[in-house]
């Protein structure tokens, strides 16, 4: 069997205020040009289809599209809900839209469940709240760990009963993950990672939520977005794996290399140098992040920019020799949301938040998770 698998599609989310949907409509169109020429059985994806719990009309258009051409291409696709989906409002209509081919996964009580196409089982592990699962499935702990091992234990009980070859998609943050910047922090007690021995026991795993492409064993894998979403992805080779399962149950994988619409990059400099230097042609049609290194701020530094680089996004200064001082908000992207909070105490009363403080607004922050993760 031949699988695909990809993960945080994102579908609807912009970067920097600009829209992305037309570069992931070029996906959309890659994927299905994958599909026929590897004549894939199987596409799976591990979780954030959408950007946010409510998506707009377009991303759900988009969504709508790529999933009825799949349907047309009689290609079997898996997905699950991730930390930036509803799993309510995704999993909607699941087991009428199982009859034309599209599983979607994003209940936890059903992990256990697979969806079984020829003899190989798709068991998918939606995005698991702690907080949520916690009491229904009496852990022990209120941390990912905890979640994704009972969820692994009704897998493989499952498994002990069908004994087929198996896939496991799972929305995570593995220990030894490189995360970047567009991630959204989902830590627990400061404690987000799950070891990778937790999925032991499954042929293959198609990991979610990590934006950059990454094998953390032979067999448990990170497909990675399938665009960037942040600068700190510059340089990531974006696309999915093509994972052929043999009927022994060994696993091979290749990567298929997704088009790049407008690649990302980071430059840094003097604006004269910038809007002058031949070296720094290749980057003219990029979204840019420009740092200037002028030992004094350049005047109307953004337009100047733009007269070259019509795509710049964000700048900042780091003169030389002196204290950087930049033009933009303090960083907020892919920072735990309790470390901005206490960022903010601290910024507007001059002092740090006590510990009674830190508690109340830690509890604050997860009553807000688990709220989003219900809607």
């Amino acid at each position: 069997m031949r699988v695909l698998h990809t993960s945080d599609w994102h579908l609807g989310r912009s970067f920097h205020r600009e829209s992305l949907l037309a570069a992931q409509g070029v996906f959309v169109d890659h994927l299905i040009e994958t599909v026929r020429a590897e004549r894939v059985d199987v596409v799976v994806v591990s979780g954030d289809v959408y950007d946010r719990a409510l998506p707009s009309v377009d991303a759900v258009d988009l969504c709508n599209q790529v999933l009825r051409r799949l349907v047309a291409e009689r290609v079997r696709t898996v997905l699950i809900s991730g930390n930036h989906d509803s799993a309510r409002r995704l999993g909607f209509g699941a087991d009428l839209i199982d009859a034309a081919g599209v599983h979607l996964r994003t209940d936890a009580g059903r992990v256990g469940e697979p969806v079984v196409i020829d003899d190989v089982a798709f068991y998918g592990i939606p995005y698991l709240e702690p907080e949520l699962v916690r009491g229904p499935w009496e852990l022990p702990e209120r941390t990912h760990t905890a979640a994704i091992g009972h969820a692994m234990s009704l897998i493989r009980a499952d498994l002990g009963r069908r004994g087929p070859r198996s896939v496991v998609l799972a929305h995570a943050f593995v220990t030894g993950g490189q995360a970047s910047d567009s991630e959204r922090d989902i830590s627990v007690g400061g404690v987000a990672h799950v070891p990778v021995s937790a999925f032991d026991g499954v042929d293959y795993v198609a990991l979610g939520h990590l934006h950059g492409r990454q094998r953390m064993s032979e067999t448990v894998r990170y497909s990675g977005s399938p665009i960037a979403y942040s600068f700190s992805e510059a340089g990531q080779l974006k696309g999915s794996w093509l994972v052929d399962l043999a009927p022994g149950g060994q696993v091979a994988a290749e990567f298929v290399e997704a088009p790049v619409p407008r690649p990302v990059h980071r430059l840094s400099g003097r604006l004269d140098d910038l809007l002058t230097s031949a070296e720094h042609a290749p980057y003219e049609d990029h979204w840019l992040q420009v740092t200037l290194t002028d030992p004094i701020r350049p005047r109307s530094a953004m337009e100047r920019l733009r007269s070259r680089f019509e795509h710049t996004l964000t700048l900042s200064f780091a003169p030389e020799g002196g204290v950087r001082e930049t033009a933009a908000r303090p960083k907020l992207a892919g920072r735990p949301e309790i470390e901005v909070a206490l960022d903010f105490v601290r910024e507007v009363r001059g002092e740090a938040a006590d510990a009674e403080e830190t508690r109340l607004i830690q509890e604050a922050v997860e009553a807000c998770r688990t709220k989003e993760a219900m809607a």
